[in-house]
Order: structure tokens, then sequence, then C-alpha cells
């Protein structure tokens, strides 16, 4: 979008409130004159399509425009894409896409006045070339390319003015009216995502800190023969400089078939990458990337990934919780009884219900770890969408009622999930059982893996 589409973050609590508080209603409207006019003899799938169009573009619409946490939001939703139900998933999908890159960019004049207050009035010095026009806006900032005065190209992120009272605003709002995000994700526990992901946003406002937990990456994956993350050159509070690094990110080649063998190689190997490094850097540095967003990771001309925004970044001192992978270990080898002991001891089951029956209702999640190479595709993605909608009655659905996430573990839960949908857009195969077993311990009887680096075992 140009300069001129750009009139700051909405501020005004009651303002926001209302556009988000108004998509249930418009929502509720749309599908009560779609009723009239299947009455009225309209084709009911047409009405439905039309209906599912609208609502898409409206949502999405609201939540980039106001960006803050509702952008925010509806990017992390979006990700969940795969697993939208065939019949409505067409507009959703275009609607989703959008939002994953766009919103309207802050003018210079606007970008300038953040770096006076943030790096000084002579900010200028430290840099030969700076580009006013954004290289990429996003929910809370935008990120322009400037050279610096020793000719190293960089990224300056910088953050919307306003943002951090517009993500306060959005939250609070959100968290109350979650349950219109069912609406796109059937299923989705989205109140345990909320509260999870207000923790995450929260930090995303201090660059400062962004900054030190990149650093951390850094260090520990430097010399990585297959992720790159760029250096840091200089941060503060609300705007962040870091290595300019060149590529194309995955989103750009999700949702299309490979064009050849040659790049289906290519695909399993960035999921390799990007599997790989979800489960070991709990291991090596006790951080986990907790942002899955196609957007987050970069394909170099020299085939690494560079994985990049490091604002939503988890703190796992001890690793991935060694309980949940013992739980999808036995969902995984189809062992109900030593799943349902587990589930129960850590507070996963809220009522009574058998264990094969839990098992049936959460064994997708052990696919990708039930055999030597999974491959990851849309359709699978899908039909696991449709599984939830209730598909084998009220006793199936019940079984779902019985269960419970607690709270401890929405955040890890939340980024495998988010991931697991990410790869089925990219159309990838790959050997996610051994990383398991190398990387997360609790995964096997004992991780036979005991160094951290990718050629200790």
């Amino acid at each position: 979008m140009t300069n001129s589409a750009y009139r700051g973050i909405p501020r005004g609590g009651m303002a926001r409130s209302a556009r988000i508080a108004g998509l249930p209603l418009a929502f509720t409207g749309r599908a009560a004159a779609g009723w009239g006019r299947r009455l009225a003899g309209a084709d009911a799938t047409v009405s439905a399509a039309a209906v599912a169009e609208r609502n898409a573009e409206q949502l999405f619409s609201v939540l980039g425009q106001l960006k803050g946490g509702a952008m925010k939001v509806g990017q992390a939703l979006s990700v969940y894409d795969a697993m939208i139900p065939a019949g409505i998933a067409e507009p959703y999908h275009r609607a989703l896409s959008r939002l994953q890159s766009s919103g309207p960019s802050m003018p210079g004049r606007e970008v300038h006045r953040v770096l006076d207050e943030q790096l000084g009035r002579q900010w200028r010095r430290r840099f030969r070339d700076f580009d006013d026009a954004p290289a990429a806006a996003a929910s809370l900032g935008q990120v322009h390319r400037a050279v610096c005065a020793d000719g190293r190209a960089v990224a300056v992120k910088v953050q919307y003015p306003g943002a951090d009272l517009a993500l306060g605003a959005d939250l609070r709002t959100l968290q109350r009216f979650s349950g219109l995000f069912t609406v796109i994700v059937p299923g989705l526990d989205a109140r345990a995502v909320m509260r999870e992901l207000r923790e995450r946003m929260l930090e995303e406002l201090d660059y400062r800190a962004e900054g030190d937990r990149q650093r951390a990456f850094a260090a520990a994956f430097a010399g990585d023969e297959a992720l790159v993350v760029p250096a840091v050159v200089a941060s503060s509070p609300k705007v962040l400089v870091s290595e300019w690094l060149d590529g194309v990110t995955l989103g750009a080649i999700t949702g299309r078939p490979a064009v050849d063998a040659a790049e289906q190689v290519r695909r399993d190997r960035h999921a390799h990458t990007v599997i790989e490094t979800m489960l070991s850097s709990p291991a090596r540095l006790g951080l986990l990337h907790a942002d899955p967003h196609p957007g987050n990771f970069m394909v170099l001309a020299d085939g690494r990934l560079a994985m990049i925004d490091y604002g939503a970044v988890a703190a796992l001192p001890a690793g991935i919780p060694p309980v949940l992978a013992r739980i999808l270990r036995h969902v995984a080898d189809a062992e109900p009884d030593a799943m349902m002991a587990l589930l129960r001891a850590e507070g996963f089951v809220a009522g009574d219900v058998a264990a094969r029956d839990v098992l049936d209702y959460i064994g997708p999640l052990g696919d990708p770890l039930r055999v030597e190479r999974f491959h990851f595709h849309r359709a699978w993605m899908a039909r696991q969408g449709e599984r939830m909608v209730n598909l084998r009655g009220p006793a199936y659905w019940q079984t779902g009622r019985a269960l419970t996430l607690p709270a401890q573990y929405v955040l890890v839960m939340r980024v495998l999930s988010g991931w697991m949908n990410i790869l089925a857009q990219l159309d990838c195969t790959v050997a996610a059982r051994s990383l398991a077993q190398r990387w997360v311990p609790g995964f096997v009887g004992g991780n036979e893996c005991r160094g951290f680096g990718r050629s200790s075992c």
C-alpha cells in the first residue's frame, strides 16, 4: 500500500473494540441472509460460498487495518489455513494469505521521528544510505533496508507509534471474542491460544530484548550448515538493526506443488531444517522460536534457510517437556493404556472417557511420528480439521470435551501444530520420528543422542 493509506494505528480502545465486536453481528446477519436466499430458491452451495467469502474478507480486512494485536492474532491464525474445511477453504485462503504480508506502511516522516527518539538525532551518520520505503510491513512494525557507514547492508525494524497501546486494547477485546475464530478453524481451542498469545505478544514490544534473543540464537547456530541467523548490529526498545539477508520466504512457495523433482528435494530439505531447528533449539539454548509463520524463514541463494524475527521466543530452560514427548510416543506407537496414564497424571483428562476413544481422537497427532518418513500435505491436514467438526457424532464430540490442554503445554503444542499446518501447505516429506528421537528427551526410553551438535549422533 502507499503511504497515503497510512493513518497510524487506531489507538482508541473503544473504537478498536467496536470494530472487532461488530464482526460477530455481521457474520450472524450474513448467515441469516443466506438462509433467506435459500428459502427463496437460491443454490445452497453458492449461498454458503458467498457468505464465507464475505466473512473472510471482512474479518481479515478489519484485523489487517487495525494492526497491533488484531493483525498479529490474524497472522497467528493464518498458519491453520490447511485445517480449514474444504467447503470454505478458498475464500479464507485468499484472505489469510494477504494478511500474512499486508498492512498500510508508515510514511518516512514517522519513521524518522521514531529513529530520532530511539537512536538519537544523529542517527543518519550511522548509515550511508537509508530507504524510506519499507521492504516489509507487519503487525507491530515495518522493516527498512539501509547501508551502514562501514558498508554493511542492514535491516532496520521500526515499531509503529502507539503499537503498545493498540496491542493492549486488542488483546483485551479479542480475548472476549476469541470464540469468533472458530468460524475460521473449527475445533481450535481459541481461548487457550489467546491466553498464550497474549504473553508472547506483550514481549514482542521490546526490541532490545528481541535483539538479545536473536544474539543467543546466532551464537548457538553459528557455523550451522543448514541455518543462518542474521547478526544483530544495534538495538533499542523500538528499533532493531540486524544483518540484511536476501532470499525468498517459505510463504512464497507454500500452497502450490513443486515444479519438478529437484524442487521437491529442496522443499524436503527445508522442512527438515525447520523441524530440526524447532526441536533442537530448546535443547541447545533453552529457547523456542514461538511464532510459526512461513515468513519467518527465508530461502537463501546458497540453499540454506535463514530464520528471522525473534519477537516471540519462549524460554524453555528444561527443553521441550519430556511428558509431552512420552505422550506423543505412546500415541504414535498405539499404546492407549500408557498414554492414558500420563494424560490423567498431567491433567489432560477432565472427564470419564475410555483410553481407546482418546487414542482414536488424538491419534493423528502421532501420524508424522509413526513412520520413517512422513508426507505433510494439505489433504491430510484438511482431514484433521474436518475431523474436529464432529464428523463422527455426539460420542466422538464428547471425547473431545473430556480432554483439556494444561496451560504449561499450550505454547509448545501451538508452535508444533502451527508448523504442522505450514509444512502441510509446503507439501513435503520429512523423517520427523528420527528428529524427535534425536532432540527430544523422553520420546525414546532414553535420549540416545547426548551431544547437541548436528553431527554428534
